[in-house]
């Protein structure tokens, strides 16, 4: 045995090393100066990062004297917290705590005051609507920090803002004028060939005249630069600035700060935007609240016309909810008397556009009998070539690629991979047989059914469309546009085949619009799909030229057809507003969608005492071996029940239970 395990099995020296090292503490404890606090409110109040439900409040810690300064209210701190080091957000000061002994504050990350206190009433607001914490609205809330952006000069801006009244621009929308002078919440619908744009500016700079703060959310990076572009012409580019989410951490933050500090008073942004600090709030404004992109994928699920909606109650601003079509929650603002609606007279929409559709008169039939059923009927084909003789012309088509879905010839059978089962599919003409699974090539595939080798394609991509469109119009240059490869805008006379969403900006407007497939969009099972097929087709007609045509290929008895048609948006949005009334279905009811695992969602119910009138549907089987409850509830009760949900999850959080996920009001209803 060696000297040192002779030392270490020595009887008491443990404790001798123990005794040793609280002396030395006791020691230095004695000759450390005392620590010194804040004279004034020593005690601040600090919302931590931490997503668990049961510490989603403030905690009081101590203020060192030396970061007095510093440690108010918006700032970032370090505190120690559950044994660690946590980031957290000081939300006020006070003189006393109810606390007997206090952790002081570690260090102040930055002095900036990030968090205003609009935004933290707000934060606490849409978690509570969501059942959610503020510690995850937060994140969303107040981009990460760059210290090299903090530490840049601020200018004001040398450019003057001018702005002379565009009213009259928009004298055929009665109401219109009334959302210039601040204080006025209204739900517009847009006539087509009117570039929205016009009416956002409008709205943006009366709002900036009164000296007031505007916020703008629209569903992505396209809409962002055409309303970005639109307000450097009126005003130049140092009255605003743009947040999104795919900016760099410097370029959002720089943008925030700018907010921040009252540098610029007007944000136009997507979802991320929602959130923005501007300073006296006079009016928010949301372009196509239908969309889904406006739905946030990450805890609390918020939805930013539900964020935007609060933050007008909340500073009593103005509300402007604009789109092509309407979604059913707009419509609800409008006939429960929240908002006005403001819309273009009749006499507009029936000079502005005539909607047809594919063998809807007898005439039709008689010269092509195949026209209701025909993918292209010839009617289209003479839409497109009057169409070409004035301008470009759009074709809109639900899905992308090439062959997408492909099935034998003979039988009709779904042809599928022989390793995995997946179902198969073409890239383009000259491709061969993918499994769309696991990526397998099938050179020589014979249907496992009727060994036919002869393969259809039932479902047509944007690829196969344009190509089935050049050989029937030869010299006339068509195009693409699809997310993957999509095309802004276009300046000659070409034929252009989108697919939903990815449609381009023609100059002047296109002289005919053209909607494919109208029977796969409406095949959606989702209860939304006739408002959603609606709102598509609506942006897509909406692009065309003053004068212009627009035909859908489908059936004309449909509810969502037939609203195209007439151009009577709202009265589709009413129509499945009572539908979903009578279904107690949101936006008159609230939904709760419950899912986790089997028996920790049942014990939560069990346990889970519900608002009177509440409903419990389910279970239904959901991915990985979970299960998915959803609560009904009145929505005079639906404030109750999100508290009750939070509630569930502070408790189960508690006693470390199984995390279950919580959405209030879905975007997809099932």
């Amino acid at each position: 045995m060696s000297a040192v395990d002779d030392q270490l099995a020595l009887p008491g020296l443990i404790e001798a090393r123990a005794a040793a090292r609280s002396a030395r503490k006791l020691a230095d404890s004695q000759g450390k100066k005392p620590t010194e606090w804040a004279p004034i409110q020593p005690i601040a109040q600090v919302l931590v990062d931490v997503s668990l439900a049961h510490l989603d409040r403030p905690f009081d810690y101590r203020v060192p004297a030396d970061l007095d300064e510093l440690a108010r209210p918006g700032a970032r701190v370090k505190v120690r917290f559950a044994g660690r080091q946590v980031a957290g957000f000081v939300v006020g000061r006070s003189d006393e705590s109810d606390q007997p002994r206090l952790q002081p504050i570690l260090r102040v990350v930055s002095g900036e005051p990030v968090l205003a206190p609009e935004i933290a009433e707000l934060s606490a607001a849409i978690a509570a609507r969501y059942a959610g914490t503020r510690a995850d609205v937060l994140r969303l809330a107040v981009p990460a920090r760059h210290a090299r952006v903090e530490q840049e000069l601020v200018t004001a801006p040398t450019q003057p803002f001018t702005w002379g009244s565009t009213a009259q621009e928009w004298v055929h929308y009665p109401g219109f004028a009334s959302l210039l002078t601040g204080q006025t919440r209204v739900v517009m619908s847009v006539a087509p060939g009117d570039d929205w744009t016009n009416a956002f500016c409008a709205a943006a700079g009366a709002t900036l005249a009164r000296g007031e703060g505007v916020v703008m959310c629209v569903p992505d990076h396209l809409d962002v630069k055409r309303l970005d572009e639109a307000m450097r012409r009126r005003w130049g580019d140092q009255h605003h600035v743009v947040l999104t989410a795919d900016l760099g951490p410097a370029a959002r933050y720089r943008a925030f700060l700018a907010l921040s500090r009252g540098q610029v008073q007007i944000v136009i942004g997507t979802r991320a935007a929602a959130f923005a600090p501007v300073k006296r709030l006079g009016l928010v404004a949301i372009w196509d609240d239908g969309d889904d992109l406006f739905h946030e994928p990450r805890a609390p699920y918020c939805h930013s016309r539900e964020v935007l909606l609060q933050r007008a109650q909340q500073a009593n601003a103005g509300v402007l909810v604009a789109g092509y079509a309407r979604s059913v929650e707009a419509q609800y603002l409008v006939r429960t008397g929240w908002a006005t609606e403001v819309a273009a007279q009749r006499a507009l929409l029936r000079e502005r556009v005539l909607v047809g559709v594919t063998g809807d008169s007898s005439a039709d039939l008689a010269r092509d009998p195949a026209a209701r059923g025909a993918r292209l009927p010839s009617e289209a084909h003479q839409m497109i070539r009057e169409a070409l003789a004035i301008g470009p012309v759009l074709i809109q088509t639900p899905r992308a690629g090439y062959a997408t879905r492909l099935v034998c010839d003979r039988c009709l059978e779904q042809a599928t991979c022989t390793t995995c089962s997946g179902p198969l599919r073409q890239l383009g003409p000259a491709e061969p047989l993918t499994c769309k699974w696991c990526g397998l090539v099938h050179h020589n595939w014979r249907c496992t059914h009727c060994q036919g080798q002869g393969l259809r394609a039932p479902v047509l991509g944007h690829t196969r469309t344009a190509e089935e469109i050049g050989r029937s119009f030869p010299g006339v240059r068509v195009r693409t546009s699809s997310a993957k490869r999509r095309l802004e805008t276009i300046e000659d006379d070409s034929i252009v085949v989108a697919t939903i969403g990815a449609e381009p900006v023609a100059k002047g407007g296109y002289a005919g619009v053209l909607v494919m497939d109208t029977w796969i969009t409406l095949a959606r099972s989702d209860l939304r799909a006739t408002e959603e097929a609606a709102r598509r087709w609506a942006n897509a007609i909406a692009l065309v030229a003053k004068g212009g045509k627009a035909l859908l290929v489908g059936d004309s008895a449909q509810p969502a057809v037939q609203a195209l048609i007439r151009w009577d948006l709202p009265g589709l949005a009413q129509r499945e507003l009572s539908e979903r009334q009578a279904a107690h279905l949101p936006p008159a009811s609230r939904l709760a969608v419950l899912r986790g695992d089997p028996g920790e969602v049942e014990a939560a119910l069990r346990d889970l005492e519900l608002p009177q009138g509440t409903e419990i549907l389910g279970p239904v089987p959901s991915v990985d071996d979970q299960v998915q409850y959803v609560l009904r509830s009145p929505r005079v009760v639906a404030a109750e029940l999100s508290a009750r949900l939070a509630q569930m999850q502070s408790i189960r959080s508690v006693h470390k239970r199984p995390h279950i996920r919580v959405q209030i009001d879905p975007h997809d209803l099932g």
